[in-house]
């Protein structure tokens, strides 16, 4: 465990409360932070415009430090999946897609899942802790200072491990570090959180000045089913989440995206797709059709080819906007489905769906 306080991952107000008790004017914390966060800069040696009585203060008692890479796996498509690892052993999971005109960054939000979706494996391995604010920017950090230096634009979607509206604040402080000009500077329209539908928290997020896009996990059209594969229905219900869904403020007057998962066999139906049809009639609403990706813990099989275009294709007829995920990483189990809770030594302990 590092013995200096780490500055990566605090805000404004933070920086500011660490240069107040260093007697420094306010002013500086601005300049450290978009050394942090705009530039990316690491050694506080490096921060000229800060003074060298100062660094030499900062770095008496203070680091910048990001999660250590334990390992990065290379798929045949380009794609990586990096496994980090924190400073209690836990580990986490971020994939690296790049594509022709855009790089996207899936990071995570907690160590585990205690949701217990029925096909999610982060469930059935269970659920260890938040993570803090510095370890889910940190993802983002290490996956842009690796990547090839591209004018292609960066989306980041928050569809890792966890349920990010049940780690809200650690989850907002971060996303705010990552929306601001002067921080990583990703526009909200490039920023996706995935959620379930935490009720309470996704309020509080429409009332933030400044939101990401929002996808909802649905996975099933109709409340009966929903239980059966997501226990959160319980709490949440299906028409009270669309409900929420539909009047959050979407960046630039976009649509909320719906996740779907289809299982073979299970919600993959000509049927389904008419009920998820009717459910959406009439709302700004994006469908996510994503097949399965088969792992051999997970007890569905993936969905024929022919099921998920015949699904695809009663929403498109239905003015449903519709979009089936190719996946990615699949030979590196980084595609949607497939990412990793390790254990302590390293190895695979359990495959995950990121998709909840």
């Amino acid at each position: 465990m590092a013995s200096k306080r780490n500055l990566f991952g605090l805000d404004r107000a933070g920086l500011e409360a660490v240069m107040a008790e260093l007697g420094e004017p306010a002013y500086r914390a601005r300049q450290l932070y978009v050394w942090l966060y705009r530039r990316r800069v690491r050694d506080l040696a490096a921060m000229t415009d800060l003074g060298k009585g100062l660094r030499a203060r900062l770095e008496s008692g203070f680091e910048v430090r990001w999660p250590e890479v334990a390992s990065r796996d290379v798929s045949r498509d380009g794609t990586i999946k990096y496994l980090f690892r924190l400073d209690d052993d836990a580990t986490i999971e971020s994939v690296f897609i790049p594509e022709e005109r855009r790089r996207t960054i899936c990071i995570s939000t907690q160590a585990g899942c205690p949701l217990k979706c029925a096909f999610c494996l982060t469930g059935i391995a269970g659920y260890k802790r938040n993570l803090k604010p510095w370890e889910i920017v940190g993802q983002v950090a290490t996956v842009m200072d690796e990547a090839p230096r591209q004018e292609r634009v960066w989306n980041v979607v928050v569809m890792g491990m966890g349920e990010p509206l049940l780690n809200y604040e650690a989850t907002v402080h971060a996303l705010r570090i990552l929306m601001d000009p002067e921080g990583f500077a990703v526009p909200p329209k490039k920023l996706t959180l995935s959620t379930v539908g935490i009720l309470p928290a996704l309020e509080k997020l429409m009332a933030e000045p400044v939101r990401p896009n929002l996808a909802i996990s649905l996975h099933a059209p109709e409340p009966v089913l929903r239980r059966q594969l997501m226990p959160i229905e319980e709490k949440y219900r299906l028409e009270d989440v669309i409900a929420a869904a539909q009047r959050y403020p979407i960046p630039r007057g976009g649509r909320v995206t719906y996740e779907y998962v289809l299982l073979k066999g299970v919600n993959d139906s000509t049927t389904h797709a008419r009920q998820l049809a009717r459910l959406l009639r009439g709302a700004k609403a994006k469908v996510n059709l994503i097949p399965l990706n088969p792992a051999a813990e997970i007890p569905f099989d993936a969905p024929t080819p022919e099921a998920v275009d015949a699904f695809a294709a009663i929403l498109a007829d239905a003015h449903v906007a519709v979009s089936v995920r190719r996946p990615r990483g699949q030979d590196i189990l980084a595609a949607c489905g497939q990412l990793h809770l390790r254990d302590a030594a390293g190895d695979a302990s359990r495959s995950r769906a990121s998709a909840r």
